[in-house]
């Protein structure tokens, strides 16, 4: 899979993506991975996570590492994290709505 097109510019995911934090967001699917991306900041930016963790999730999950994510979801066929609430740990995903698809 072409992760740049021609122009230079990072291509996006070519197929559907889901957003969840488990515990906290259901899964949502977004056929664009940057729609995917900025609708799960809005979603952990709406959590009381420290400043430490909404700098961690804007460098992971912002709209300049789209090639970036597009590759690793090519390749490993998701991407993971956790976002901490206290002490409790809640598991941010963004994978391919492939039902066949790894989880």
């Amino acid at each position: 899979m072409r992760l740049a097109s021609t122009s230079g510019e990072a291509a996006p995911y070519p197929f559907p993506v889901v957003v969840e934090v488990k515990g906290i967001t259901g899964p949502a699917q977004f056929s664009k991975l940057s729609d995917a991306m900025s609708a799960l900041l809005a979603s952990l930016r709406a959590l009381p996570l420290t400043v430490e963790q909404l700098d961690y999730f804007e460098e992971l999950f912002g709209l300049d590492s789209a090639q970036r994510i597009g590759h690793r979801l090519a390749t490993y066929g998701e991407v993971r994290s956790l976002a901490f609430l206290g002490l409790t740990p809640h598991l941010v995903k963004l994978y391919p709505a492939d039902p066949g698809a790894t989880r």
